[in-house]
């Protein structure tokens, strides 16, 4: 496979990744819808800061890492759960006694763009994209691996930029028809925030999962130890 045909591969499986509904979408498009359009494209830009991110840590071997040390990697999900519960808390506490939109700490620039940043950092697929599917499209060649690298990571932001800020955009006109239906406003803030809670009691629940496994694993390998060694 040529390095062209290589890219465009590349470009629509991150596509299909980036277009499927999740929990970096849900995000960007509660923060437009109840921030405005300024809040929306903060969140997309924390998204795609994390992304790159995510490339660092691919490179420097710390998604291979959190993949041998399964320890790790429950821990990361079960801050993940949390954060993400934190999140929807944060939007079922609307209420249409306010404004429709969110109230402005929550919804300034900065401080979406750190909470996007989070959400980014601690999202699990993130760090499975980078260690099954990313090392695929890294060719042995001429061409050094942290370039490649930079070209398939430069392309991912520009696809998470491109779908998730369309989403912004959109979301943010719909926050005028919302500022004049106080009560709709509060119904899909706290239908977010059920949404993004239930997204953290499933998180939750495949690390209880994963510790499971985990115990069943050492076991079972202590049972073969002791037939092999009566």
């Amino acid at each position: 496979m040529n390095g062209g045909t290589n890219l465009w591969l590349y470009f629509v499986v991150v596509f299909g990744i980036v277009a499927l509904p999740g929990l970096d979408m849900a995000f960007v498009m509660g923060s437009a819808v109840l921030g405005g359009r300024r809040a929306g494209l903060a969140a997309v830009a924390g998204i795609v800061c994390g992304g790159f991110c995510h490339l660092a840590m691919g490179a420097l071997g710390a998604a291979a890492v959190l993949a041998l040390w399964p320890a790790l990697f429950n821990a990361m999900l079960g801050a993940g759960a949390l954060y993400t519960a934190w999140i929807g808390a944060s939007f079922l506490r609307s209420s249409a006694a306010g404004s429709a939109r969110m109230p402005g700490a929550a919804c300034a620039s900065g401080a979406t763009f750190r909470r996007a940043l989070g959400t980014s950092l601690l999202n699990p697929k993130a760090y499975l994209f980078m260690l099954a599917l990313f090392p695929q499209f890294l060719q042995p060649g001429p061409q050094p691996l942290w370039a490649q690298s930079a070209v398939l990571g430069t392309i991912t932001a520009l696809t998470q930029a491109g779908i998730y800020g369309a989403l912004a955009l959109l979301g943010g006109g719909a926050g005028g028809w919302l500022e004049r239906h106080p009560g709709a406003a509060t119904t899909l803030a706290r239908t977010m925030g059920v949404l993004l809670i239930a997204v953290a009691i499933l998180t939750a629940l495949q690390v209880g999962r994963n510790v499971l496994a985990g115990r069943a694993g050492g076991a079972g390998a202590m049972s073969a130890t002791q037939l092999m060694h009566p």
